[in-house]
């Protein structure tokens, strides 16, 4: 069986599973008491190196990274993400750290709370703000969503490295084109049930991005109320949401190798945070939202109220794949053949933020 690096971050710390051989092996808390809302596996270089963004309650945030698969962590002296004192802003939380593509080697983008992104030209060892997108003109009619105003997702396109795009709660979908030095919105067709104006430019809650796997202009969306499709690279949205039990969720990933393949974690309602009609089930749609279909061999069967926050649902790079998620229940659960079946990997944890997962060669 491959061998798999799997780092879940959670509430209270990050804990790293290894699966070498077949059987699971887990150790952690790293970060002890710290909330870890962003965890990036690394793989460009030879040896993979993690990046964590840690929320200490006592010393605020920061950004760490090992290059040695986690045994021992290093912390720059000065902090990695920094708000210029220009901004008159300070930095609340790193919700989502991002290597580039092959193309960038040395590039890690960082989104944070405020919503903003940086950019490493040194593998995530420091970040510089990227002002054209923080001096936006829209940006003073951006409004945090439920759980703060957060830049959650980046998504960079191996063809180009000057195409990035970005998702914020609750301002939407913004593009660049020219390596961050203008920025878009690219919301149209995703609704924001929320608003008086149910489709507007921006200010839609996007919960999360991701990337097909064959056609890299193909992109799903889980929004507050609605599942996406995208054809050309975010510029239009269509509604792939029917055949769920909800079309309310917060996380969606793609199948590493397979065109057309994506999962969701529907949710009941915003209302209503637990899994639609209280059943633990991962959906899969292997048409690309044409239908879905249940994925529940070896999940639990009766009532379950563990909700899948938007980064805690992932897939590795293996194929067959591998596919993960964890939950509020701090449970985790993991797929080694592209869903069809599953097996719990840990309980008892605190509340699972985000999940990521590598295979090592």
């Amino acid at each position: 069986m491959t061998d798999v690096l799997l780092t879940v971050g959670t509430r209270k710390g990050l804990f790293i599973g290894r699966r070498s051989g077949g059987a699971w092996e887990f150790d952690g808390p790293h970060f002890n008491a710290q909330a870890v809302y962003s965890v990036a596996i690394d793989t460009r270089r030879a040896v993979p190196r993690l990046l964590v963004g840690g929320d200490s309650s006592h010393w605020g945030p920061s950004v760490f990274h090992s290059d040695d698969l986690g045994r021992t962590w290093v912390e720059p002296k000065h902090p990695a993400v920094k708000f210029p004192e220009d901004t008159g802003a300070s930095l609340e939380r790193v919700w989502q750290l991002h290597p580039a593509s092959e193309a960038a080697p040395d590039v890690v983008y960082a989104g944070t709370e405020p919503a903003a992104l940086f950019r490493s030209d040194d593998g995530g060892e420091s970040f510089s703000l990227m002002r054209p997108l923080w001096e936006h003109p829209t940006r003073s009619q951006w409004m945090p969503g439920g759980g703060g105003e957060g830049l959650h997702t980046v998504v960079t396109d191996r063809r180009d490295p000057d195409a990035v795009t970005v998702a914020v709660s609750a301002a939407g979908v913004f593009r660049s084109r020219d390596a961050g030095a203008s920025w878009a919105p690219s919301n149209q067709g995703v609704s924001a049930v929320f608003l008086p104006d149910q489709q507007p430019e921006f200010g839609q809650c996007v919960h999360k991005i991701a990337q097909d796997a064959a056609d890299l202009d193909r992109l799903y969306l889980q929004n507050h109320w609605g599942v996406y499709r995208s054809d050309d690279a975010g510029e239009r949205w269509i509604d792939i949401g029917a055949g769920l039990p909800s079309d309310f969720g917060f996380a969606v990933a793609t199948h590493p190798h397979r065109a057309d393949t994506a999962y969701v974690f529907p949710i009941t309602a915003d209302s209503d945070r637990v899994p639609a009609g209280r059943r633990c089930r991962v959906y899969r749609t292997g048409d690309a939202g044409g239908s879905w279909e249940a994925l529940s061999a070896g999940l639990p069967e009766g009532d379950h109220f563990g909700t899948v926050l938007r980064d805690a649902m992932r897939t590795d790079d293996a194929d067959p794949a591998g596919v993960y998620f964890g939950n509020r229940n701090g449970e985790v659960y993991a797929s080694a053949d592209d869903g069809d079946s599953w097996q719990q990997l840990a309980s008892h944890l605190p509340d699972v933020l985000c999940v990521r997962a590598a295979v090592m060669r």
